[in-house]
């Protein structure tokens, strides 16, 4: 099933059991987030979060926690909530292959109802702002798909970005917005302020969640990630054109926010509660300045809980960095089996591969460093044997601690980029990167003692199906 907007999915969620609405009247802070932060240990069926009565606002609509486990994953791609989390990457990969799917065009988007611009604009007045750790600097935005353009080439539409980055609220028509150098978003600024200019944006919320998923999704500089979405959803997705910047933006957001990026500007933002687990501190960054504000009636505001591992965050990109990195090292590649990188945002991947010869793994290993994802993320790969799954962690550390010898098994490679957050990067932005060969060696290379290794046996499977199933009838 493809939904168009939010409020659809949050009506199948409702209809799985896996929105939670909270009648009680609670506090901005720290009630709300507070919750989304406790839903996401409640496990792979943790629900989403419905708040409608926080004390001091009078109409607000807040939703927490609608990517926050593999039920609503699962859901989200229209696959049963129970489909495990390796059957939806694999479903993600195979999806994959219809790519580019193009996107559908459409007149009157819900969000055009309501419109404020200029001086009048007052996001204030929009949104239900609350803070998420205590520590934040100030209230932040941060789930919402952020539209831009290459300024050098502005009809090209491979070229265009959709991405989620930080936004701190500075002001009523101001937003500092964090563009990580690696990101898509950092380049079109970086060519709009080369030539003395500023970068129009669209920020949109509460989109349907394709989007955001594939808005987390690390694509190539040149794929469109409204085509990714088509093959997500197996249907194009619905978009339409921005009216104050003319940006493709969904069809069916709650909010758009349109300005733009102020060339060679920056303020102090942050200290932010991050994905690593940590406060980023603060940063110089970026500013926008907002022109025009479109809305639907009672907008309802998706926010997203960050802290200490796992939170939404790690389910929503999850399958989405582990498969453009299979599918990258595949193309390079044809013996890797498949790519775990789902600890905290890819920081570590684990691949699993066929060797052609002695030190091939370490050659795979290296390569994911080369990644887009990897350029700025990977800190560390480990890389297993194709007989290993690298979504189970006991066979993981099987094979590290019987595989790895570190007379010869780890390669360290000193000063490599990595995103400015990485809590272990002594100068912020660079890091010594580590590659693990955790797999069995083969000819020319011949350490090791490793020609009796035990395999389960050929009826395991079937038993362990029909284990399984008297387990169920008790």
């Amino acid at each position: 099933m493809a939904f168009d907007d939010l409020r659809s999915f949050l009506e199948t969620l409702d209809q799985e059991g896996q929105l939670l609405h909270v009648t009680d009247e609670v506090m901005p802070e720290p009630d709300i987030a507070a919750a989304a932060n406790a839903a996401a240990r409640m496990g792979e069926s943790a629900p989403a979060l419905y708040f409608d009565r926080v004390t001091g606002f009078t109409d607000a609509r807040i939703a927490m926690n609608v990517h926050g486990s593999w039920a609503n994953h699962a859901l989200a791609l229209g696959l049963p909530k129970e489909t495990g989390t390796k059957d939806q990457v694999d479903a993600f990969i195979r999806r994959w292959a219809d790519f580019p799917v193009p996107p559908e065009r459409r007149d009157d988007p819900p969000w055009a109802e309501h419109t404020m611009e200029g001086d009048d604009a007052d996001i204030f007045r929009v949104l239900p702002l609350i803070r998420l750790n205590d520590g934040d600097g100030g209230f932040y935005i941060d789930k919402a798909a952020v539209v831009s353009k290459d300024p050098d080439d502005p009809g090209n539409s491979d070229k265009q970005n959709v991405g989620i980055y930080r936004i701190e609220v500075k002001g009523r028509r101001r937003l500092a917005l964090q563009p990580v150098p690696m990101h898509d978003i950092a380049q079109h600024l970086h060519k709009a302020e080369g030539a003395g200019q500023d970068l129009p944006v669209a920020i949109t919320l509460g989109n349907d969640p394709v989007i955001s998923i594939v808005a987390s999704t690390p694509m190539k500089y040149d794929e469109n990630e409204y085509e990714l979405a088509g093959a997500l959803r197996g249907a194009p997705a619905p978009v339409t054109a921005a009216p104050l910047t003319g940006l493709p933006v969904p069809w069916g957001s709650e909010v758009v926010i349109e300005g733009v990026i102020e060339g060679r500007k920056r303020e102090i933002e942050g200290p932010f509660g991050e994905f690593t687990g940590h406060y980023s501190g603060g940063r110089t960054m970026p500013v926008i300045r907002i022109d025009r504000i479109s809305h639907r009636s009672r907008p309802v505001f998706e926010h997203l809980y960050l802290g200490m591992p796992w939170t939404e965050v790690d389910h929503l990109i999850a399958a989405s960095t582990c498969v453009p990195l299979y599918q990258q090292l595949k193309k390079d590649f044809p013996e890797v089996q498949a790519v775990n990188a789902m600890y905290t945002h890819g920081l570590v991947v684990i691949v699993s591969t066929k060797k052609r010869y002695g030190g091939f793994a370490k050659a795979v290993g290296l390569r994911v460093l080369t990644t887009p994802h990897g350029l700025g993320y990977a800190a560390t790969v480990i890389v297993v044997d194709e007989d290993v799954d690298p979504f189970d962690l006991p066979q993981v550390m099987w094979a590290l601690s019987t595989k790895m010898n570190p007379a010869g098994d780890l390669i360290q490679i000193p000063n490599l980029p990595v995103l400015e957050l990485a809590p272990q990067a002594v100068t912020p932005g660079i890091v010594d990167k580590l590659v693990i060969d955790a797999t069995t060696p083969v000819a020319p290379d011949r350490r090791g003692n490793y020609g009796n290794q035990v395999h389960d046996l050929p009826e395991t499977a079937a038993w362990l199906e029909r284990l399984r199933q008297l387990a169920a009838r008790r």
